[in-house]
Formats: C-alpha cells, structure tokens, sequence
C-alpha cells in the first residue's frame, strides 16, 4: 500500500478550476460550442511538442496560437484585441464546487499544499487568491520556472527541490492521466481524478484514484 505523502501538488487548470466558462467566451467569437475541448487539447499538443524538443513558450502564447489556428480553420476574422480579450478569461475561472472542501480536509490532516501549473505563477496566484483557496497553498509553482512543460521531469522535480523532500514524499492530484503518469515516470505519488474518464492502461497508474476531488483528497488522508 502507498506511503502516505508530505505533500499535495495540484495541477490546476481543469482539475482544481473548471474551463467551462471560456466556452461562451469562445462561442462569442463565432465558433461551434465544441470548440473549448478542441482548443485546451491542440494547446495541450503543442505545449508537449515543445516540451519534448527542448523549447518552451508561455502557456498564454500556446493558447493564443491554438485558438488562432482554431479560428483560421473556422474562416473567422476576429481583431486581435478580441482574442485576447477571450484569453483573459483564463483569469476569471471558476474553481470546481468540491476544491475547497477537497482542500480543507487536506489541510486539517496536516499535509502541506502546492500548486503547480502550466500556466503562469502569477496568473494562478490570482485565480488562487479570488478563490479562497490561496490560504490552504504554500507556494505557487509554475512551468516558467523551469522553462519547460509538463510532463517534462524537471517539472515534478522542480517541486521536490522547492519543498525540500524525496520525490516519493509528493503526490501530485490531476484529472489529467499523461500529468499523473508524468508525475509517477518522476518518481513521484500521483492522485488521478477521473470525473467521468477511465484511466488509459498504457499509463503508469496513480497510486490513489477518485471520482472527484474530494474523493481523492480523502483517499490520500487515508493512507498512513
């Protein structure tokens, strides 16, 4: 049975904060509601892409090109200043209703909380602060740190040399499988967050899943 971790390292887009208000920001500008998956997944690619080449670009500028590729493919002519205006959106989500609780409940077992995103450190400490959730989170990692993405190593790493522990005293919570197997191939815990989704057998499974985030963060309680 797992080792009960140190520390609780959440991704943060999608899994602790919900995309789906950016979808009403995308529609607005003409695309088909369906876009917001397409556009967060060929972000995604093309962030691994980079990652895996040894290049790095600010997630901001990766999903602005998703979306401008997105756009041209829709034929859509849309002003720059309008694109960007949807992008900052990405400021204004909304946490996912069990992240507080799913917090709490780790905070009152004594575990320490980070988090660590793709996004920029500055961007999520907003999202975190507007939340309520910043109090629970000791430090805001991000991707810009180590000028690569996940699922790079580095990434994972980079948590253990900030907090000061082994790899395997971390767990990382994502609702993301390739974040959760990139975490384990690091060395580190992994909580998957399945809402919905089965976890690929191809990946290294995590060593706790849940349906939600509070299913999860009780779960990592529960090992001693």
């Amino acid at each position: 049975m797992p080792v009960r971790p140190k520390v609780i390292a959440f991704d943060i887009i999608e899994t602790v904060f919900s995309l789906e208000s950016m979808r009403p920001r995308l529609t607005s500008l003409g695309l088909p509601d369906s876009a917001l998956e397409l556009w967060f997944a060929s972000a995604l690619r093309n962030a691994f892409a980079l990652a895996i080449t040894d290049r790095f670009s600010p997630f901001r500028i990766v999903l602005r090109g998703s979306l401008e590729t997105l756009l041209a493919k829709h034929r859509l002519l849309v002003p720059e200043d309008r694109i960007e205006a949807v992008l900052d959106g990405m400021a204004e989500l909304e946490p996912h209703p069990d992240a507080a609780g799913a917090f709490a409940v780790l905070t009152d077992e004594g575990f320490r909380i980070v988090a660590l995103s793709n996004g920029a450190a500055e961007s999520t400490e907003s999202l975190l602060q507007r939340s309520g959730l910043k109090p629970h989170v000791e430090a805001v990692l991000s991707v810009e740190q180590v000028q690569r993405s996940k699922p790079r190593r580095e990434v994972y790493l980079h948590v253990t040399e900030v907090c000061g522990v082994a790899p395997d005293e971390i767990a990382l919570v994502a609702t993301h499988a390739w974040d959760t197997h990139g975490a384990k191939a690091a060395g580190l815990m992994a909580g998957f967050v399945a809402r919905g989704q089965p976890y690929p057998s191809v990946m290294v499974h995590p060593d706790v899943q849940g349906e939600t985030l509070l299913d999860v963060a009780h779960a990592l309680a529960n090992l001693s």
